[in-house]
């Protein structure tokens, strides 16, 4: 297509002479500049530069907070120009919802990647390893798909929780679904609550390493596997005997 308009402008102005070129030919000139231009800011604006400041500007609010993510230093960061930022986000809580919605498709497509198998149970343990390898290969992405959605996008609604928060849970709540349907799980307990149980060890032993505040010399990764599995067993126990524990003085 620039080739053609190139062409064409070779055309457009071959044998013009000051004062005696045909009536529309400027315009003709000037929209294919135009048009021109706008191809070559969509090769420049495109999904590898808009990762590339997503990516920058996570490892920044990661750091500083989002208070110290300035539109204008990203930009300089990723050597590119300010008018890009714009152009690919709008302005700064657009930003905030774009890196959002990235952190989230990555660990969407990473628990996706847990293909159903005929062990339910398993899959759920699966599930939650697989939750800590993206928080400990991303901690700058986790930390905003988990931190405060108010902090993060100030535009929404608290109260209302985002899409993409439902996507991230919902191979967990399907796996618990899967292992009642199997006979793993006590079909009389809600699924959701045995996933919220996965899913709070699994953040609570990971916030502590992302911290720094795991016991030192301990084998984390070991210790996060086995209490995932004990976890995991003691849901597989009928209904009766789990509530039978509470009674324990």
């Amino acid at each position: 297509m620039q080739e053609e308009l190139v062409r064409e402008r070779r055309v457009l102005t071959r044998g013009w002479v000051d004062g005696n070129k045909p009536k529309g030919c400027r315009d003709a000139f000037v929209t294919a500049l135009q048009y021109d231009g706008a191809m070559a800011r969509l090769k420049t604006h495109d999904e590898a530069l808009r990762l590339r400041l997503l990516h920058r500007a996570a490892a920044t609010v990661f750091d500083r907070g989002t208070a110290a993510l300035s539109l204008r230093t990203l930009a300089a960061d990723v050597k590119t120009s300010t008018t890009a930022v714009y152009s690919l986000f709008g302005n700064k809580a657009g930003l905030l919802r774009n890196l959002y919605e990235e952190a989230a498709r990555l660990f969407v497509a990473r628990l996706a990647a847990i293909r159903p198998t005929d062990d339910p149970a398993g899959d759920v343990i699966r599930l939650g390893l697989v939750y800590r390898e993206y928080a400990i290969a991303n901690p700058h992405l986790y930390a905003i798909l988990f931190s405060d959605r108010s902090v993060q996008c100030p535009s929404e609604s608290e109260s209302e929780r985002p899409p993409e928060a439902i996507e991230t849970y919902r191979p967990l709540v399907d796996a618990v679904r899967r292992g009642q349907q199997a006979g793993q799980f006590s079909s009389e307990s809600d699924p959701e609550v045995i996933a919220l149980s996965v899913w709070g060890t699994a953040h609570g032993l990971v916030s502590l390493v992302l911290s720094g505040n795991e016991p030192p010399g301990l084998a984390v990764a070991d210790c996060y596997e086995r209490a995932l599995g004990v976890l995991v067993a003691g849901w597989r126990e009928s209904e009766g005997k789990v509530q039978g524990f509470a009674d324990v003085p």
